[in-house]
């Protein structure tokens, strides 16, 4: 590779970073070179001259009209060698057999080589117990001491589930290797450490914690150094909780984890659909990315491997650069139910809840929710993996959430990409807790048999005294 090829290199790079990568439209791919350069393209070669108006340029142009700009301003002699220089910099890019790893190398000799994800031999066990859940209080009203998500008992195992007839089994997956942040292993304890769940909830005046069987699973064990060997056993105990029919309520870790979570979720029965309504600001389906699986690429992978059917997806709270025309083109052929934040701006958000509402209940009997905290505004929750601008506020997720959870069957919750270190108040990690808070008041109500559509107490909407004579 000449220095020039290098130089050139770096300054296309700076181009994607600062442009966003390639925006161009299906109709630009391939064109004709506009009949006003060709003076300075004679000495471009066949194959040069093939490679200009093919869809190689905009690799590294944003659009058409950004080459033109480029070759305007260059002699016949530079336009050769940039051409030159943009060839060798597309064929950079392949993958090269024998030098680019399909894989990080393991070492399957190690004697720790599972050592992450092997269960403790009941045999050393300290004390004998038998199957349930049980707690690590010391106080009849302790707040204190061992936190636990909703300050719950404990159980460990599928057994412990059955015996204690859970309702809802709060996991953490302390799983970081793909978030934008990467803090998200932290999310789980923060959230533990938080007051806000199973907490009464204000709009139909129900405490989930004294109507759902609810306890704290403990952490899902992930391998630090390889995502792909965490989320297969992240798969196998989200598996086991449904099995014990108990609904899995998991926290997050990054959005990678979206993919083994469904897809377990789905595979205790797979001849029967699955919904699933993904909360946040970007659609994760990326479809051309170097890895196969992250955050970017779980819904994409659930999408391809036929786990769901796009027309049984719903995303909510859209927004940012990584959405583009192409990907709406393609999400609406997949059959998608896609509500930007546009979308909100423009009907109301509503409508729009109204709307999200309709399609959950048109589609199948078993729901997920996936939330993603960025869906929120950062004005209200800075600590999300990869937050952005102009987000819903907690006002407007709470009763969609709520709702869903009361209005459908929930087979699997989620919250995910909390970086605790991006907000060293306690202001992030207490509203992640009020959305899960919200959702198990939703599956409180639905175990009650409310079925009414978005109930709540007559007493939080009117205090009965009517209004003073003016």
């Amino acid at each position: 590779m000449t220095k020039t090829t290098r130089g050139f290199l770096f300054a296309a790079t700076f181009c994607l970073l600062q442009l966003g990568g390639a925006t161009a439209s299906a109709d630009d791919v391939t064109a004709p070179v506009e009949p006003s350069l060709e003076h300075k393209l004679k000495a471009l070669s066949p194959k040069q001259r093939e490679f200009l108006e093919g869809p190689g340029p905009l690799r590294l142009f944003p659009s058409r009209g950004k080459l033109v700009e480029e070759l305007e301003r260059r002699s016949p002699d530079e336009v050769r060698q940039l051409v030159a220089d943009m060839m060798a910099a597309v064929a950079a890019f392949a993958y090269r057999p024998g030098e680019d790893m399909g894989a990080i190398p393991l070492n399957p000799e190690s004697p720790q080589f599972n050592s992450f994800k092997v269960l403790k031999p009941r045999a050393l066990d300290e004390l004998e117990r038998a199957p349930g859940p049980f707690s690590v209080k010391r106080y009849i009203y302790e707040r204190g001491g061992i936190p636990t998500f909703a300050g719950a008992p404990v159980a460990l195992t599928p057994e412990d589930l059955v015996a204690g007839a859970v309702d809802v089994a709060i996991a953490g997956i302390p799983q970081n290797m793909s978030s934008g942040k990467r803090d998200a292993r932290n999310g789980p304890n923060a959230m533990r450490a938080m007051h806000g769940i199973a907490d009464r909830d204000l709009y139909s005046m129900i405490d989930p914690g004294a109507v759902l069987n609810i306890v704290d699973y403990g952490d899902f064990a992930v391998d630090r150094m390889s995502l792909e060997r965490g989320l297969d056993h992240a798969y196998d105990m989200v598996l086991d909780v449904v099995a014990a029919g108990a609904v899995p309520f998991l926290v997050g870790g990054d959005h990678s984890l979206m993919y083994p979570s469904v897809k377990a979720v789905r595979d205790v029965r797979p001849g029967e659909p699955l919904g699933v309504v993904h909360f946040g600001a970007h659609h994760n389906a990326e479809r051309d990315g170097s890895h196969t699986i992250s955050d970017r690429q779980a819904v994409y992978r659930l999408l391809a491997e036929g786990v769901i059917e796009g027309k049984h997806l719903i995303q909510v709270g859209l927004r940012g650069p990584q959405l583009d025309l192409e990907t709406l083109e393609w999400m609406r052929e997949q059959g998608i139910r896609y509500h930007t934040m546009a979308e909100v701006a423009y009907r109301g958000w509503d409508a729009v809840m109204e709307r999200v509402l309709a399609e959950a209940k048109a589609g199948p009997d078993r729901v997920y929710v996936s939330f993603d905290v960025s869906v929120i505004d950062p004005v209200e929750l800075a600590a999300a993996g990869r937050a952005v601008p102009g987000g819903l506020m907690l006002r407007e997720v709470i009763p969609l959430v709520r709702r869903l959870c009361a209005e459908t069957r929930i087979v699997g919750f989620e919250i995910m990409d909390l970086a605790p270190m991006l907000d060293l108040s306690y202001r992030s990690a207490m509203n992640a807790n009020y959305v899960m808070n919200a959702c198990l008041s939703g599956i409180a109500m639905r175990k009650m048999g409310v079925t009414e559509e978005n109930y709540m107490h007559p007493l939080v909407l009117d205090h009965g005294q009517g209004t003073p004579a003016e």
